[in-house]
């Protein structure tokens, strides 16, 4: 028995317990970290739109493609308790599950293949490099803007009904899309986003135990 036929999920704060903007800039110095983590925190809770820090973010930090690998390994390392389990357990229920998330896909890759989920239901940001080799800004997609990850549920047309999970702004913004919009707490609780889901969780045990309810 299953409650939902499809699962959307975030990636940072939510399958994994980084921010991996964040995670760059930290490697580019404290004050880098500083101005990159401001410009996210805002963003996540609703005072900035997401497309006005994207590219800023990115120019700040200007990262390398050895950044992304480094990243690819730090997402590993930092899997929510519990995510491949509760993957698993969707996937043997007939659940589709997909990932959308406003970070950066060539890193995410890897932490989704580890959690069962296959690169085309993995929706992400792709960086692009400047003349020097920098990846200091985004191409085109609708995930770097407030209410892209709104446009690509309505885009993938998944079947109903839908469950939403996320820790963000920019998850709430799903909500006109699916049937329930659930607020992840499990790495980072945002008060304005918690406000305004249809319920909360702390857990993946808690999240398949609510998804697989009849």
């Amino acid at each position: 028995m299953r409650r939902y036929a499809a699962v959307v999920l975030d990636a940072d704060s939510t399958l994994a317990g980084i921010e991996g903007v964040d995670w760059l800039a930290a490697r580019r110095g404290p004050e880098v970290q500083r101005a990159v983590e401001s410009l996210t925190a805002r963003a996540m809770d609703g005072e900035l739109k997401l497309e006005a820090v994207y590219d800023e973010r990115l120019r700040t930090i200007g990262a390398t493609n050895e950044d992304i690998e480094a990243l690819a390994d730090a997402y590993l390392g930092a899997v929510a308790p519990g995510a491949a389990d509760a993957i698993a357990a969707l996937h043997a229920s007939g659940v589709v599950v997909h990932i959308i998330s406003g970070g950066l896909r060539p890193a995410l890759l890897p932490l989704a293949r580890a959690l069962g989920v296959p690169d085309e239901r993995v929706h992400a940001v792709v960086p692009e490099p400047d003349a020097q080799g920098k990846l200091t800004h985004a191409k085109p997609s609708p995930l770097t803007t407030q209410a892209g990850k709104l446009e690509i549920v309505r885009a993938l047309a998944l079947p109903r009904p839908i469950l939403a999970v996320g820790d963000g702004a920019t998850d709430l913004a799903m909500a006109p899309a699916v049937d329930a919009f659930a607020a992840y707490i499990g790495f980072v609780r945002r008060d304005a986003v918690v406000a305004g889901a249809a319920l909360v969780l702390d857990s993946f045990a808690t999240l398949v135990e609510h998804a697989l309810s009849a």
